[in-house]
C-alpha cells in the first residue's frame, strides 16, 4: 500500500518542479484527463470515493521544522482529479501539525491551507485549513493504522451526526527540493472544526473545564460508548491538558440558540486499541496493560440515558460491522482482526451481565449524578 514513485525527470528549481508535477507526474500518478473542465458540484466530504491527488512542495523543509514551536507555512501545488475525471490545480501551503505524532513520526502529519477565493467552484469549495492524516512511517503496517483510524471516524459518523467528516485521499508527495524521493500513500483529511459547528448549528466554546451537569448527557453517552467501542482512553470530556482549554482530544460545542448542554465531538483516535499504534500506551491510572483491552471510563448517566444509548448502538451493530467487513482498504488478516475486535464490543452490549459489569460498573462520577437528581 505504501510505495515510492520514481519520476524520470525532476529539475531542481522549485517552479520547474511544480510544472513537472502538473504535467508528467500528474498523468502518471492520477491517470488524469483534460484539465480544462470545471469541477463537479459534489463537495469534498459529500463523496466516499478515494480522491487521487499530488502535493508538490518543499516537503523536506516543512518536515525539518517539526520540532519547532513556531512553524511557517511553505507554498506548494495541490493537483487532483475531480468528480468528472478532470485535473484541477490549487495553490496550497503546508506545515507540520499535531503534538505527539509531529515529534514521533518520520513522516509527520501536515496542515493544508487552501485559499478560499481560489477553491470556489471546486470540490474544495468552502475549505481553508484541513488536517491531513498519513502514515507515520513507511511500510504497510503504518498504512494499515491510517486506514483503521479513518474507519474509526467513519464509525462515529454512523452513530451520530455530531462528528467530524473525513475523506480518503491517495496522495503522491513530490518534494520540490528533491531531498526526498517521491512516494504515495493513502491518507485522509478531516473536516475543520469550524465547519462542523456551522454544519450542525453549533458554536465552539473555549473554557478551562466543563462541569458534569453542563454536558448534553445523551450525546456524551454516545461519544463515550464509541470510545469504548474503539478502546480509546486518550480523551476527556471535562478537562484539557495542563494550562490548555478543555477538552483533551474533544471539541466542545453548544447549540447556537443556547438551548441545550455542551456536546463533545471527539477526534484523534491513533491511541485507540482499534488502531493499536506501536507507540500507544494505556493511561497509568487504568488497570490495563495494553490499549487493546477495553476499559470504560465514561461518566455515569441516568438509567434512561445510558439505556437509550446502548439501544442505539445495538441498532447500528450490523452497519458498523459491515463498515469493516466490506472495507476495500483492509485485507486478509487485518480485516479479520478488525471485524472480530468490533464484534467483541457488541458481545458486551448484547449481554446484560457484561454490560452491567464492563460499562455500568465502571462509570465515573456517580456522586455527581446523584447530586443532579
Amino acid at each position: 500500500m505504501f510505495y515510492r514513485i520514481r519520476p524520470t525527470h525532476i529539475r531542481r528549481r522549485y517552479v520547474t518542479a511544480m510544472k513537472i508535477a502538473s504535467s508528467c507526474l500528474i498523468f502518471v500518478l492520477l491517470g488524469a484527463t483534460s484539465a480544462s473542465s470545471s469541477a463537479g458540484e459534489t463537495l469534498l466530504f459529500d463523496d466516499d470515493s478515494i480522491m487521487k491527488a499530488v502535493l508538490t512542495a518543499p516537503i523536506s523543509q516543512a518536515y525539518a521544522q517539526k520540532n519547532q514551536d513556531v512553524r511557517i507555512y511553505f507554498p506548494g501545488l495541490w493537483t487532483y482529479i475531480d468528480g468528472e475525471g478532470s485535473n484541477q490545480r490549487l495553490d496550497v501551503s503546508i506545515r507540520t501539525r499535531g503534538n505527539f505524532r509531529r515529534e514521533y513520526c518520520r513522516l509527520p502529519p501536515l496542515q493544508l491551507n487552501f485559499k478560499r477565493s481560489q477553491v470556489r467552484g471546486t470540490e474544495f469549495a468552502g475549505q481553508n485549513k484541513l488536517k491531513m492524516v498519513a502514515p507515520c512511517k513507511p511500510g504497510d503496517n503504518y498504512q494499515e493504522k491510517v486506514v483503521l483510524e479513518y474507519l474509526a471516524y467513519r464509525t462515529f459518523e454512523i452513530l451520530t451526526d455530531y462528528s467530524f467528516k473525513t475523506r480518503l485521499i491517495r496522495l503522491s508527495y513530490v518534494d520540490s527540493d528533491q531531498r526526498k524521493t517521491p512516494w504515495t500513500s493513502l491518507g485522509f483529511v478531516i473536516e475543520d472544526d469550524s465547519d462542523v459547528a456551522d454544519r450542525l448549528g453549533l458554536q465552539k466554546i473555549h473554557v478551562p473545564q466543563v462541569e458534569f451537569h453542563e454536558l448534553d448527557q445523551t450525546r456524551t453517552a454516545v461519544a463515550e460508548l464509541f470510545m469504548l467501542l474503539i478502546a480509546n482512553s486518550d480523551y476527556s470530556v471535562l478537562r484539557g491538558p495542563e494550562d490548555e482549554d478543555c477538552c483533551h482530544n474533544v471539541e466542545v460545542m453548544v447549540p447556537d440558540d443556547a438551548d441545550g448542554g455542551i456536546i463533545p465531538v471527539p477526534y484523534d483516535f491513533d491511541m485507540s486499541g482499534l488502531v493499536y499504534a506501536r507507540y500507544a500506551l494505556p493511561p497509568e491510572n487504568l488497570p490495563i496493560k495494553t490499549v487493546r483491552t477495553r476499559y470504560y471510563k465514561g461518566l455515569c448517566q441516568p438509567p434512561e440515558v445510558i439505556s437509550a444509548a446502548l439501544d442505539h448502538f445495538r441498532s447500528k451493530q450490523a452497519e458498523v460491522i459491515a463498515l469493516y467487513a466490506t472495507s476495500n482498504e483492509l485485507e486478509g488478516k487485518s480485516k479479520e482482526r478488525a471485524v472480530k475486535y468490533v464484534e467483541e464490543f457488541f458481545e458486551i452490549l448484547n449481554s446484560s451481565k457484561l454490560t452491567n459489569r464492563e460499562i455500568i460498573g465502571h462509570c465515573r462520577g456517580q456522586d455527581h449524578l446523584d447530586a443532579m437528581q
